[in-house]
């Protein structure tokens, strides 16, 4: 297969922003877990790993198309810990690679590689996705206030005092 040198470029670009979208999302999910968050610890955990999944698609790509994997972060992990701004900063990660991969999706088109125009199309599907859960939780937010955060670290407590209640019966 010849080597589609501008696709390979921009298969290791969106390489370096999910590689740098998983480490934050994990930082976010340490975070909110240690909080007591389940449920946006959970939503960021289970992001982390749908973006996991797609640095394998991409590299698996890059590896037909005869190129090296440059399995680089594109950012530093920002060091946030308040909820709101843990969401603020996950749409516009989600927004901005949907915007990239759309573009970059043309950009192979106008290559002649359907594939890899596939791909990024199919990655904006699961980033729009991801985009729409935060923009859910900041709206809910918004809308219940620190009570929205509360009622979540209420919860996990009451699931552990039942289940070490079980246990010691």
């Amino acid at each position: 297969m010849k080597t589609g040198k501008k696709s390979i470029e921009l298969l290791n670009k969106a390489v370096g922003d999910e590689v740098s979208a998983l480490h934050q999302y994990m930082y976010f999910h340490f975070y909110c877990d240690d909080q007591g968050l389940d449920l946006l610890a959970g939503l960021f955990k289970q992001t982390a790993i749908e973006e996991m999944l797609h640095v394998e698609r991409l590299a698996e790509r890059i590896l037909f198309l005869k190129g090296e994997i440059e399995l680089k972060a594109s950012a530093e992990v920002q060091k946030i810990h308040q909820v709101k701004e843990m969401l603020a900063l996950a749409r516009r990660m989600e927004e901005g690679s949907a915007h990239a991969y759309n573009v970059w999706a043309n950009e192979c088109a106008a290559n002649a590689d359907s594939v890899s125009k596939q791909l990024f199309e199919s990655l904006v599907v699961d980033e729009e996705r991801h985009y729409d859960q935060y923009d859910t939780e900041a709206e809910n937010l918004a809308q219940y206030g620190e009570s929205y955060l509360a009622l979540q670290s209420i919860e996990r407590s009451k699931t552990r005092s039942a289940a070490r209640a079980q246990g010691a019966a």
